[in-house]
């Protein structure tokens, strides 16, 4: 064998060594065998309601470095957790603070289970399930007048609107508070899941928005 023969074969060895730049960074496998914040399981999430289910992806990589960000209406393959920490970063003093916030959802994921003694994650899907409104109010210009009109909330909506008020909830609950954003996350999530309109802000607000929906039919 010719010495070009060796340095082509070596290199075909290197090549084949070398991993894919366009391959996925794991494989389905491992992917499947990972935990959200290497503890919690999300293979056995359970949806109660169809019409939300494609729309609310569960992962176990709750920073995707921004890899959805240039691509259009691929929010919902974010993964839920993901979502609620980005909303929980929108506003004025918490903006860019991802850090902080995913530590806030990673301690209060921690007090949910060590109260409901189930999985966080679960406990997340149900409380947006509940508190994603089905019906809202837009305004119709007829002849100058604005009207209201009861339309239906498309699904990936209804998960946006759901997230917003948990986000609002717990910032009312911290606002002038001794009660830190974990602790507050965890009640407005618990309260969300077991449908408490009283305790939870979250579903308060849902219903409110229904009931101005039914007076607008």
């Amino acid at each position: 064998m010719s010495g070009e023969e060796v340095e082509a074969e070596s290199d075909a060895d290197v090549a084949a060594d070398e991993p894919d730049p366009d391959a996925p960074a794991a494989s389905e496998a491992a992917n499947e065998n990972a935990e959200l914040f290497g503890v919690w399981d999300v293979t056995e999430i359970a949806y109660e309601d169809p019409s939300t289910k494609r729309y609310m992806t569960v992962t176990p990589i709750a920073h995707t470095m921004g890899r959805h960000a240039s691509k259009q209406f691929q929010k919902s393959e974010i993964s839920l957790v993901e979502r609620l920490i980005n909303r929980l970063m929108q506003t004025d003093e918490n903006t860019g603070k991802k850090q902080q916030a995913t530590r806030i959802v990673r301690d209060a994921f921690d007090v949910i289970h060590d109260r409901t003694e189930e999985n966080p994650v679960q406990i997340l899907v149900r409380a947006v399930e509940n508190a994603a409104p089905r019906e809202e109010t837009v305004r119709l210009k007829y002849g100058g007048i604005s009207v209201p009109k009861a339309v239906d909330v498309a699904p990936q909506r209804r998960v946006d609107q759901a997230l917003l008020f948990i986000s609002d909830g717990v910032a009312n609950a911290t606002y002038k508070s001794t009660t830190s954003a974990a602790e507050a996350l965890a009640n407005e999530l618990i309260a969300a899941a077991d449908y408490d309109a009283n305790a939870s802000y979250s579903i308060s607000q849902k219903e409110e928005r229904e009931r101005v929906a039914a007076a607008a039919r």
